[in-house]
Formats: structure tokens, sequence, C-alpha cells
């Protein structure tokens, strides 16, 4: 392997591990945000945004990594998926704003209901379009030369409004966990109920949106269901339903921190068979990791950088879950 293309490897990995450390921070304060309508207004929806308020403005941090990681490390790549993805991600970047501004303003007004339903929608909505980019980057994008050849509605399809829906019950499932791990009283009983419940539509949602991907490229279908792809992605799906059965016995016995942790396990196995389905490429079919490249000159300049900011961001957002570590009530953490 040229040390190009192991330079190449790093940067795919540290741009998975950026998507996934936001999917794994910010997914739960999403999952607050969608579930947030069926709180009830007071003590519950002021404990629940308690616990999220000291660490929600910094999660975007994972977001940045990832996306300005693929401008610098694989420009091509960049050049050609963003504008084949400009409407949902104009949605989520509106629906993140409607979020932050909602989460600052509702403790300085007296007209809490509208700021609410902002945090909600703005929720639902950056959880949403989320989904519907990965569908759409999934489904696959029309390339002509080095640049997208697309039209601006291309991805809108089923299967993205599939994935969707997927990543806002899964974001509702993390945000329940959380709220049983961090609350305590009514809205802890509550929490469990609704992990119950979007626990359910979260398995179904895996299940659905695996059994659709195969049939969206050939690719897709010979790794998973051809030797030895079939063999070597065969652990799974067959770890995803001991995640989703300990799942269950941890709510039954009512369990605090197992039910996030085993969430976040089965978050982990699917973005683990996303990869599998589509390694090596950035854009399915139409451009690899080795192909979207920037010169190995730039990408040790940038791996320099990086290796020295990103323990510092690893270091202090562990710094920040620990300090505000403990149960949280609707006055604050005790």
């Amino acid at each position: 392997m040229a040390p190009n293309d192991t330079l190449s490897l790093i940067w795919a990995g540290i741009i998975a591990l950026a998507v996934f450390g936001y999917v794994v921070m910010d997914g739960f304060d999403l999952g607050l945000g969608i579930l947030f309508p069926w709180f009830a207004k007071g003590e519950h929806r002021n404990t629940a945004v308690n616990t999220i308020a000291p660490v929600w403005d910094g999660n975007e941090t994972w977001l940045v990594l990832g996306g300005g990681g693929l401008f610098a490390a694989f420009p091509l790549a960049y050049a050609v998926l963003m504008p084949a993805v400009y409407t949902p991600l104009i949605a989520m970047l509106l629906g993140l704003v409607f979020r932050g501004v909602a989460f600052e303003y509702r403790a300085r007004t007296t007209r809490l209901w509208i700021w609410d339903a902002a945090f909600a929608f703005g929720s639902t909505m950056a959880a949403f379009s989320q989904g519907v980019i990965l569908g759409a980057i999934l489904q696959g994008v029309k390339v002509s030369g080095r640049a997208y050849a697309g039209g601006w509605w291309d991805w809108l399809s089923p299967f993205s409004l599939l994935t969707g829906v997927s990543v806002v019950v899964g974001y509702a499932l993390l945000g329940a966990c959380w709220l049983i791990y961090r609350t305590e009283g009514g809205l802890q009983d509550q929490a469990f109920r609704m992990a119950k419940l979007a626990g359910v539509a979260t398995l179904v949602a895996v299940v659905a949106v695996s059994l659709a991907t195969p049939f969206l490229n050939h690719d897709y279908f010979s790794r998973w269901f051809s030797a030895p792809g079939l063999y070597l992605g065969a652990p799974v799906p067959i770890l995803v339903a001991v995640c989703s059965l300990l799942f269950v016995r941890a709510l039954a016995r009512r369990a605090e921190l197992q039910p996030f942790l085993l969430a976040l396990a089965v978050f982990l196995l699917s973005f683990i068979g996303l990869g599998f389905s589509m390694f090596p490429w950035l854009v399915p079919g139409e451009v690899t990791i080795f192909q979207a490249a920037t010169a190995e000159n730039s990408q040790v300049f940038m791996l320099i950088g990086v290796g020295i900011m990103l323990p510092i961001i690893i270091a202090y957002t562990a710094y920040a879950y620990w300090v505000f570590r403990g149960k949280v009530g609707h006055e604050g953490y005790h």
C-alpha cells in the first residue's frame, strides 16, 4: 500500500470518528428536542433541558471536524456530494439554528411556548435532515467527470425518507435513555416508557434500512450476500439482535446506565454496517477514498494539527461530562 493510501485510510478513520462522535454527543440532545412536546410543561421540561445545558453547544465540534475534514482531506468527494445534498443540508443547519436560539431564549422569555415549539421543531428537522442526507449518499449520486451531474431533487426518494425517519426515532431513543440515566422520579418513569416505544421503533427502522440497502447497489448486495463478505458481515446483525435483547432486559430491571450504553452500541453496529457496505467508496460507485484524497503533503500537514487538537477536544469533552455528572432536577444538578 502506498504511503498516500495509508494516509487516506487514516483520514477516513478520523472523519468516521468525528461523525460517530457527533451522533453520540448530539444525538441525545436532538432526541430530547424530538420528545420535548410530550414532557409536562414546567418542571419536567426544565429538568430535561438542564441535563444538556452545560454540554449541548460543544457537541457541534464533531460536526465541524467531520465536515471540515471531508473538505480538507477529500476535496473531490466534498465537491461532488455537497451539491447533491444542498437542500437537506440547509434544512439541517436551519434546524440547528432553531434549536440553538430556542434553547437560549426559553430561559429569558415569558412566551415559553414559542421557544419550546421551536426547540422541538428544530431538533426534529435537524435529525430528519441528517437521515435524509445519509440516505441520499447511500443511494448514490450522478457524477460526470469530477462534478455532480444530478438534479436539485435527486436526494428525495422513498429510501432517503426512510433513513430520515429512522434517524429521528433513533435519536428519540438516545434522548429517552439519556433521561433515564440523568433524571429521577416522574420524568424518569416517563423516559422508561418512551424508551420502550422508541426502542421498538428503532429496531424496526434498523431492520427496514438494512433490508433495503443491499438492493440500492450491486456492490452493496455482493458485499453482504457473497463470500467472504457474507461471513465477515454476519456478526453485525447478530450483535444487533443481542444488544436488543439485553436492552429489553435492562429496561425490565430498570437499569439506568445500561439502556443508554446499549442504544449507543446499536448505533455503533449500524455505523460499522454502513462502513462495511460503502468501503472504499466515498461517493458510492463513483469515487473511492483513494481517488478523492488530496496531496500527501497536505494530508501530513493537516494530520499534525489534528493530532494536537483531537486529544484536546476529547479531553475537554470528557472533563465537561465528568464535572456535570449526576442526577439533574428542574433547579439544576444534585
